[in-house]
């Protein structure tokens, strides 16, 4: 996985040895980790297990379950193709983690690039964020965006109903998590103990029904 081991060189063409972890930041900006309080902005690197257990449980009722956590991929297709993964999770005092997204991971889109980016996220956008995801993508048509989302975040609200439908209508990929999500995540961004064989996925007792309910409340609302 070519972010985890950040010692080896980077590729040599890039005439950039110091910034291998950053392979598809090397033609923008680049950004230095301590630069980006108060997120942790961690590419390449896995989400402890009890944060995954924890905050993608797809519940009904995701009472203290406050925070977005985003795992993404991200595909470029330039002169040359590069994958980046990473995870980032939001801190109260400021952006959400979609936000973050397009503000640090991708802060800008060049023309001459298709990115294609899968997010797998614990819950779906807040309108804010709804509504920033779709004027990135209907300013940029050169990007396109799935969502795997583990829970709809306040559904019932007509606002956020409203902000689902502008997120489709500007070509957003929006998702409920499978089972066999839930386990790609926890096999490709869930740390892992060292030495050990990667731990199965344990899926818990109500998974099938509460992605078949949430999957039929999007259906309904799009």
């Amino acid at each position: 996985r070519m972010a985890e081991k950040q010692e080896e060189p980077s590729n040599a063409q890039n005439g950039e040895p110091d910034n291998a972890e950053e392979g598809e930041e090397k033609k923008k900006k680049k950004l230095k980790r301590e630069d980006l309080p108060p997120f942790e902005i961690v590419t390449g690197e896995r989400l402890p297990a009890i944060f995954f257990k924890f905050q993608f449980r797809n519940v009904e009722y995701s009472s203290g379950r406050n925070k977005t956590f985003l795992c993404y991929v991200v595909e470029t297709q330039g002169r040359e193709s590069v994958t980046s993964r990473g995870y980032l999770e939001d801190e109260h005092a400021a952006a959400h983690a979609e936000m973050a997204f397009f503000n640090t991971i991708l802060p800008k889109c060049e023309s001459s690039v298709r990115y294609n980016i899968t997010w797998y996220v614990s819950s779906s956008p807040c309108v804010t964020c709804a509504d920033r995801i779709t004027e990135t993508l209907k300013k940029n048509k050169n990007l396109r965006l799935t969502i795997m989302v583990g829970r709809l975040f306040m559904w019932e609200e007509p606002e956020m109903q409203a902000a689902l439908k502008n997120m489709k209508a500007a070509g957003c990929k929006l998702r409920i998590m499978k089972p066999q999500d839930f386990e790609y995540v926890w096999q490709n961004f869930v740390e892992q103990e060292e030495g050990e064989e990667a731990k199965t996925f344990v899926p818990w007792e109500d998974i099938q029904e509460n992605f078949q309910y949430y999957e039929e409340k999007l259906a309904e609302i799009l």
